[in-house]
């Protein structure tokens, strides 16, 4: 099955959306909530621009607009009216994508796994045991393979100014699933990317695509028996309910990109595009701080509801299975010498 024809996952939607709002009332005007007012709680003038956020105020994938509207608020004051709704309350990362092609969302963050079937060759980025740690991520994707990508998206409909990083995905379960043979014969929940699908049927796994906001259901019934998924949102959808163990297997790094509107983004003057770049390439920086402050607050959440970490084993066995996905999908993201390349890259 080609990459371009994976379908679109509901990666980070909300599990139990906190507002009641839904995507049609809001578009239709019917309910207006705190939430689209300005950054300092009052209507604001300027350019309206809807935010679509899947999870909630506490969160970094929320904070992150927040700051971005304080910084226009000082750069670029009555240019922008950033209207931010949290919660998945625009849908979650499938309906903000379309919204964002259809026009009725101007922003969003979103995972290169969601935007796949529209620009497959980012699922470099979601290769296993590709990347040693975030920093040498960050260095690849401020060269040339982040420009490519960016030049990609654009030509799809989405503006990227920057990518951000989710933290790596680790193995969740309710039994320590150490090793690649004790993973063999399980029903695991994967996103909907043939991708993680080879993956885990490489360590001899039943993949099963569930969305994200049925998984806890399908967890606690038994209809999977694990899943994988970063610390941040091990937390924030209340997993280690389910599925107490958290295995430190670290095997992809989530990347993402902060994406607009190409027909919003294109009707801005130059000037209020470089205050956006740069109040966003602010925002990035910020974001990355509250995922690693988030990411050590989310594991002592889960550990005071009996969640526990337990290191992977085998890594050579990890890394075997996943060097399996590198050949069968190298051909469709720029060859295997591509990929090695990165992967020595300092």
């Amino acid at each position: 099955m080609p990459l371009a024809a994976a379908g679109i996952s509901r990666h980070l939607a909300e599990r139990r959306p906190a507002l009641p709002i839904t995507r049609r009332r809001f578009t239709r005007g019917l309910v207006a909530t705190p939430a689209l007012l300005g950054a300092g709680g009052t209507a604001a003038a300027g350019r309206p621009v809807t935010v679509a956020s899947l999870l909630g105020e506490d969160k970094p994938e929320t904070r992150i607009w927040r700051r971005v509207a304080e910084i226009l608020a000082r750069t670029a004051p009555g240019r922008f009216d950033l209207r931010i709704v949290p919660n998945a309350a625009l849908g979650g990362e499938k309906e903000v994508t379309e919204g964002l092609r259809l026009g009725s969302i101007q922003a969003a963050l979103s995972t290169v796994s969601a935007l796949s079937g529209w620009v497959p060759e980012g699922q470099i980025l979601d290769l296993p045991f590709l990347f040693r740690d975030r920093d040498h991520l960050a260095r690849v994707l401020a060269g040339p393979l982040g420009s490519e990508l960016k030049a990609r998206y654009e030509a799809q409909g989405f503006i990227v100014p920057g990518f951000i990083n989710y933290g790596a995905r680790h193995l969740l379960a309710k039994e320590p699933l150490t090793t690649p043979a004790s993973v063999a014969g399980k029903r695991i929940r994967v996103i909907q990317s043939p991708l993680h699908t080879a993956l885990w049927s490489s360590f001899g796994a039943y993949p099963t695509p569930i969305p994200i906001p049925e998984t806890y259901n399908a967890l606690k019934t038994g209809v999977v028996d694990c899943m994988d998924l970063t610390k941040s949102a091990y937390a924030g959808f209340h997993l280690y309910e389910v599925v107490p163990i958290l295995i430190e297997t670290g095997h992809i790094w989530a990347s993402g990109v902060v994406m607009f509107a190409a027909p919003f983004w294109k009707a801005l003057a130059p000037p209020d595009r470089e205050a956006l770049t740069a109040a966003v390439a602010e925002g990035i920086a910020y974001f990355d701080a509250l995922m690693r402050a988030d990411e050590d607050a989310s594991m002592a959440q889960a550990a005071a509801e009996g969640g526990r970490v337990v290191p992977a084993e085998d890594r050579a066995g990890w890394q075997a299975g996943a060097r399996q996905v590198w050949a069968r999908f190298a051909p469709e993201l720029g060859g295997i010498e591509r990929v090695e390349a990165i992967a020595r890259s300092p």
